[in-house]
């Protein structure tokens, strides 16, 4: 073990210091520099080598070799001047020297290191196994495959003789004979079968260094034919899947001809496999463009597609999309839905929204966007309703929200796990709707319980109150003050526990004045008023709205839309939403139905015409935005659609005083606030 001194702790000291420390024939001694915070010296004092300011100081240990790395010339010749004789002292340029060879040793070892890693990683890559042997018949070499092909670990095999291992293997014939043997087959002791390939190892002079073998296992052969078999299996169970489903399946190659339909098809289009089978695309349909076509064209799925197909022209929505193998076109599937089906189940679905929209309440605070300081103070407002039994009233205009914040007072209340029933005070004729609200002593038993009484100790909702007659705002008032239901036919008062939750739209101060209005329940209902502001005061909302309803409509329509660029905001901020929230929610959802399936964000040009305020602003011939062109129907149907908003609001928003203003049935009223998008709701 030889002590060295390095006098010099700079950069060429540490990589000198770096170095020797890797060589175990070298031990450092001492390590000297004149700056004590030299990278070498703060080095030395982690490994614990004695460190000094003055290399005089450090001969005094009993160093062998001194290395002299500071290149100056006086320093090389004091050292020699007074160091022992015994101590070789070796110039910085040699160091180097000896540095950069060992460095470049280092170098080409990392890089056969790196290559030999990179031919084991690509050896033991392959799936074929692979054994290599030497002039005296000993394995050199095997790879991962040979191993699992012949159940032995590396150690079990390298060094020893090939006969050994492999008792049948003619590699050292192949030696022998300077001949490759290809595609042999041949039996292991473990019983498996393997195709191999023998090939001598020859240098470019004809030189015989070993031999070696790659072969497959041939298992994996019948493993592969009896998946054939099993996918054979399977093809089967899938056609008997789509002969059995009961959804309309129809498949066509790529180029449109038909391949296969199943009976669900024919049931539903008529058309048997001899009208379809190797026809056209166009085959099965009597009105409307192939979707399979457009699918072969544009290599897309189609969604929800209406036609009509057959000779019975059966109404059906189609889903289609194309088939890829391998990212190669072959053909298109199509999916046909009964229309007439899926509108009856639309109904029956509609039906028992309606059911448990009447009996529970579904909205939260936090489901409510406010972002806005008006509607934060709303909604403040609100929840101190929901702590206090008194009865709520809500105000404001058409489609702001009053329904919402009804449930949401509700389950914020201490009746929160009892019946929220809604009732809207302008849907029915004043008959039944007293019989509805109060219950008919001579009905049927399930039909005796009026809402009051099925929502004891829950809340009603009455919706639309200013649309009460006289006659039924007084049946409340009574309800209201005393806590009982007197039956439509009844003698006996009946106790109930329930909190009313009153909203509307009308001006009911006006109301009272024309004697409309009782102002004894006006009283008792505004004792906690809740003021709810249109939109056009609270645009801060606007953007949260959107995103909130655009979430909305994607689960509604099966969409996938992210938003709405800046151009189409800025568009509908300068708008006043005279529908508010509701008007602005069927705005999005017709921009998204005219948005192409590829399209994810709602521009300018999605959005329909935005309707004017009034009759007087109103311009049927240069009203749309995007053409200069209105269908006469879309023309009456605007006209009509601002009649009735302006009729409503010249008659406080009572529907009764429109319709017979308007000369139409209440009914049909309703019909055409429904057809036009406009609330029945305050």
């Amino acid at each position: 073990m030889q002590n060295v001194l390095i006098v010099g702790a700079g950069q060429g000291g540490t990589a000198i210091l770096k170095l020797f420390e890797q060589v175990d024939m070298i031990n450092v001694q001492a390590v000297a520099d004149i700056d004590h915070q030299a990278p070498g010296v703060k080095l030395s004092r982690l490994k614990e080598i004695n460190t000094y300011e003055s290399y005089i100081d450090a001969l005094e240990e009993p160093i062998d070799i001194i290395v002299e790395t500071t290149g100056k010339e006086e320093v090389f010749n004091d050292l020699k001047k007074h160091k022992k004789k015994r101590a070789v002292l070796i110039p910085g340029t040699v160091a180097h020297i000896i540095y950069n060879l060992l460095n470049e040793k280092e170098e080409l070892l990392e890089r056969l290191k790196k290559e030999t890693d990179s031919r084991e990683l690509l050896l033991n890559s392959i799936h074929d196994g692979m054994i290599v042997i030497g002039l005296d018949h000993q394995i050199t070499y095997v790879n991962e495959a040979c191993e699992n092909i012949l159940d032995l670990n590396k150690n079990e095999m390298v060094g020893h003789l090939i006969t050994e291992i492999i008792p049948d293997s003619h590699l050292p014939n192949v030696m022998k004979t300077h001949k490759k043997e290809l595609n042999q087959s041949l039996n292991l002791n473990n019983g498996k079968r393997i195709i191999t390939t023998r090939i001598p190892l020859l240098t470019e002079s004809g030189e015989l260094l070993g031999a070696f073998a790659v072969f497959k296992d041939i298992t994996e052969v019948v493993d592969l034919a009896e998946e054939i078999t099993d996918l054979k299996n399977i093809q089967n169970m899938l056609e008997a899947i789509i002969q059995s489903s009961e959804e309309a399946i129809s498949v066509v190659d790529e180029d449109g001809r038909g391949l296969l339909i199943n009976p669900a098809y024919t049931k539903i289009t008529g058309l048997t496999e001899n009208d379809v089978i190797g026809k056209p695309a166009t085959a099965d349909i009597s009105e409307g463009e192939s979707m399979h076509m457009q699918v072969l064209e544009t290599r897309r799925p189609v969604r929800g597609a209406r036609m009509k197909v057959g000779p019975l022209k059966r109404d059906v929505l189609v889903n289609a999309a194309p088939i890829l193998v391998d990212g190669v076109l072959k053909g298109s599937v199509g999916i046909i839905h009964d229309l007439s089906e899926i509108e009856s189940l639309t109904s029956e679905l509609k039906k028992a929204r309606q059911i448990i929209r009447n009996l529970e309440a579904k909205y939260t605070f936090d489901d409510i966007i406010a972002k806005s300081t008006e509607m934060k103070l709303t909604l403040e407002q609100a929840k101190v309703g929901a702590k206090t039994p008194v009865t709520v009233l809500l105000r404001g205009e058409s489609g702001t929200g009053k329904e919402l914040i009804a449930h949401a007072i509700h389950n914020e209340s201490d009746r929160k796990h009892y019946k929220f029933i809604r009732v809207n005070c302008a849907s029915m004729e004043e008959d039944n709707l007293e019989k509805m609200l109060f219950g008919e002593e001579s009905g049927p038993p399930e039909k005796q319980r009026g809402i009051f009484e099925e929502a004891n100790n829950g809340s009603v909702f009455l919706d639309e109150i200013g649309d009460l007659s006289l006659h039924l705002q007084a049946r409340v008032l009574h309800v209201l003050e005393n806590q009982e239901v007197l039956r439509v036919g009844g003698q006996d008062p009946i106790p109930v526990n329930v909190r009313a939750i009153a909203a509307t739209n009308v001006n009911l101060e006006r109301a009272m004045m024309e004697k409309e209005f009782r102002e004894d329940l006006f009283y008792r209902l505004n004792r906690l008023p809740v003021m709810i502001a249109p939109l056009k005061e609270r645009k801060e909302d606007l953007k949260p709205l959107i995103s909130h309803l655009i979430t909305k409509l994607n689960e509604d329509f099966g969409r996938n839309v992210k938003g709405v660029n800046e151009q189409a905001i800025t568009y509908l901020n300068e708008y006043d939403f005279p529908g508010n929230v509701r008007e602005l929610e069927n705005i999005l959802g017709r921009a998204m139905i005219s948005m192409e399936q590829y399209e994810n964000f709602i521009s300018e040009k999605h959005l329909p015409p935005l309707r004017k305020h009034s009759l007087d602003e109103l311009d049927l011939v240069n009203e749309p935005k995007k053409t200069d062109v209105i269908p006469l129907q879309d023309a009456l149907d605007e006209f009509e659609k601002q009649l009735i908003i302006e009729t409503l609001g010249k008659n406080n928003y009572i529907k009764s005083k429109t319709a017979k203003q308007l000369n139409i049935s209440l009914r049909n009223l309703y019909y055409k606030m429904e057809k036009h998008n406009l609330s029945k709701e305050g």
